[in-house]
């Protein structure tokens, strides 16, 4: 379902579900969606040079690993 550009998660709970069960099926589908990841980046205010930064560390550790034995 989406509402003005977001992605929205949503679960029916199902005949005789425990509500743990829902729940980690909900997180999932937040997990998924890449909402949690969103709202994460979202708290705090990050500048553009510390995101490249950020990004180019990444790059360098992805980089880093793929080239170990």
């Amino acid at each position: 379902m989406e509402e003005g550009g977001h992605i929205l998660a949503q679960i029916q709970v199902r005949q005789n579900e425990s509500l743990d069960s829902a729940l980690k099926r909900f997180k999932k589908e937040l997990e998924q969606a890449g909402i949690l990841r969103e709202a994460r980046e979202h708290q705090h205010y990050e500048k553009p040079s510390d995101k490249k930064r950020k990004a180019e560390a990444a790059r360098k550790r992805k980089i880093a690993r793929s080239s170990r034995p």
